[in-house]
């Protein structure tokens, strides 16, 4: 913990940029938060269904409302260093009803995904 110097849990992965970088949504679903949320500051968390929820925290601005339906792509935020934040970063986090996961499986799979889909384009 950058604050206390102790040991901590942190059940995601925080991405260092500029302040008021775009925060995008990797898929579809509907926001079930936006708005100052504990520690994490300004806070989205959307709902991508099949008990998979993305959040996103330390935001400077949100671009999104509690209830409304975004698309792979849509900007959600800005990157920003609020609530429990030693500086500009995004912290994002997958969870599985409610319980975090690694967030670089995904990654990695997504990367994968998308490296098999352009050789395939190429093949065409």
């Amino acid at each position: 913990d950058p604050l206390t110097g102790h040991l901590a849990l942190h059940q995601g992965l925080d991405f260092v940029g500029p302040k008021n970088e775009k925060i995008y949504s990797p898929s579809k679903g509907r926001v079930i938060l936006a708005s100052r949320y504990s520690d994490y500051g300004n806070a989205v968390v959307i709902d991508h269904g099949h008990g998979i929820t993305t959040r996103y925290g330390h935001l400077s601005k949100l671009l999104v409302k509690k209830g409304q339906l975004v698309k792979k792509g849509d900007p959600i935020a800005l990157q920003g260093s609020t609530g429990r934040s030693t500086g500009q970063h995004l912290h994002y986090e997958i969870r599985y009803k409610n319980t975090a996961l690694d967030p670089k499986k995904f990654l990695k799979a997504g990367d994968l995904f998308f490296t098999k889909n352009q050789e395939s384009a190429k093949r065409i």
